[in-house]
This record gives C-alpha cells, sequence and structure tokens, in this order.
C-alpha cells in the first residue's frame, strides 16, 4: 500500500491555486466601484502647486474637512490621482462652499504644467459657475458636433496658449443654487467622454487624443467641496 502524505504545506500550495483559478473565472468586465477619496486624508492623490516651488511652507491648497476634500481656491494648482484610468464612470458630488467661481475635473491628465506652466495636458470638464460641463482641450483635444457654433471660427481652434480651446456644453441652468450639491458624471470609454450634470447630458465628445491617464481636480480661485469621487469601471458608454 501508497501512504499519500498530505502536510500543511501541500494543503496551502492546493488551496492558493484553487483560489487563483475561482479569481481567475471571475468575468474580466466585472464592476467594482471605489472611491478615490477615502474621508480622511489625500491617500492616492498628490498635489501639484506651482507656487509652493519658491514657498515650501506656503498654505495648502488642498484639504481634508469634516469629511470632504476641500479646494481651497489658492493657491492655484491641482491635486491629481497617483494611478492613471481608463475606460470608467466617475461620479464628483460638489459644491461651492462660499462665492461661486471656476473649477474643474481633469481627465486623462498626463505632463504637468504642460499649459501656462500650470495646468497637465489633459480635458478638462469645467465646473465654473453657470458653464459646468465645458470641455477645455489642455494639450489634448476632443471633437463634438456643431463645432464651430460651440467652438468658434475654425481658424481659431488650437489646444495651447492663446488659441481657441473652450468647447461650449449643451444646456443651461442644470446647476443647483449656490451652496447645494451637484452631481456630476463624466464617463470615458475608448476616444469619447460623455458628461452629465444633475441628470442632464451636458457634453459628449469624440476622437479624444487621449484614452487614458490620471484624474486631477483642480484649484482656481473658488472653494469647493467635494464630497464624493466615485469610479466605476465600464466599457459602454449609457445611453
Amino acid at each position: 500500500m501508497i501512504r499519500l502524505t498530505v502536510t500543511p504545506l501541500v494543503l496551502l500550495a492546493f488551496f492558493s491555486v484553487l483560489e487563483f483559478e475561482i479569481v481567475a473565472k471571475e468575468p474580466a468586465s466585472a464592476s467594482r466601484t471605489i472611491s478615490l477619496f477615502n474621508g480622511k486624508d489625500l491617500t492616492g492623490w498628490h498635489v501639484d502647486v506651482p507656487a509652493k516651488d519658491k514657498n515650501p511652507n506656503i498654505k495648502p491648497t488642498f484639504i481634508v474637512r469634516n469629511g470632504m476634500l476641500v479646494s481651497l481656491g489658492t493657491p492655484a494648482g491641482h491635486i491629481i490621482t497617483d494611478a492613471l484610468y481608463e475606460n470608467y464612470r466617475l461620479e464628483v458630488e460638489y459644491r461651492f462652499a462660499g462665492k461661486p467661481g471656476n473649477c474643474g475635473v481633469l481627465v486623462h491628465a498626463s505632463t504637468p504644467r504642460a499649459l501656462y506652466k500650470m495646468f497637465p495636458k489633459s480635458i478638462e470638464v469645467q465646473m465654473y459657475h453657470q458653464n459646468a460641463g465645458d470641455f477645455w482641450c489642455i494639450v489634448e483635444d476632443i471633437t463634438v458636433p456643431d463645432m464651430v457654433k460651440r467652438r468658434g471660427p475654425k481658424e481659431n481652434w488650437g489646444i495651447t496658449e492663446g488659441k481657441g480651446r473652450r468647447i461650449l456644453n449643451l444646456t443651461d441652468n442644470s446647476e443647483k443654487k449656490v451652496g447645494e450639491w451637484n452631481r456630476m458624471v463624466i464617463e470615458c470609454v475608448g476616444d469619447e467622454v460623455k458628461v452629465w450634470v444633475n441628470n442632464d447630458l451636458v457634453n459628449h465628445g469624440k476622437k479624444c487624443t487621449a484614452t487614458k491617464g490620471q484624474i486631477a481636480l483642480q484649484a482656481e480661485g473658488s472653494e469647493v467641496e467635494f464630497r464624493k469621487v466615485l469610479l466605476t469601471p465600464i466599457q459602454q458608454l449609457t445611453n
């Protein structure tokens, strides 16, 4: 008779292989929503504020307050994810904490300070008060229907300083009153970017020159509170 001795090490190896097989057989498209902001600190993000180059002790631009990520507006700069993302739905809930003004979400961000020695190469989804959902091309480009109507004369189009980089959104009055929470949803799949503000479809661009990158939030003069920054992998855009 042949005796088979099963040691703890053999059992561990067996169950490790079994676990691997179970995980491997899960559908590759399984979507898991993650929060990019943990509500406690800025883990997973890094800050780029050009003014800190000359004054390292300058006041912080981005802080955590009452479980929210807060852009204080000044000194100007960006908070940027450490990780790169592609094919996702980004859900952001934000409000202007005081006087409304300018801010934005940058998708497909890459080279830092590529524009005006401040803005990373990206497509900006505008949050400027009463203009939420505009696209701004920051050394990347994107195409929408009615380009001349929404971007201006073709000869002025461009993606660098002094060029026609703004693409108007599709709606008016999609934002809520100052102090109330707005919900912005941005879907990026392949070379398309689609945006909703408070359930209104406000922009849909195609032929984007970037399809993946970091995600950034801006500080551009106004204090903005973010209570939700959620990301869900997706394979197709919402109709």
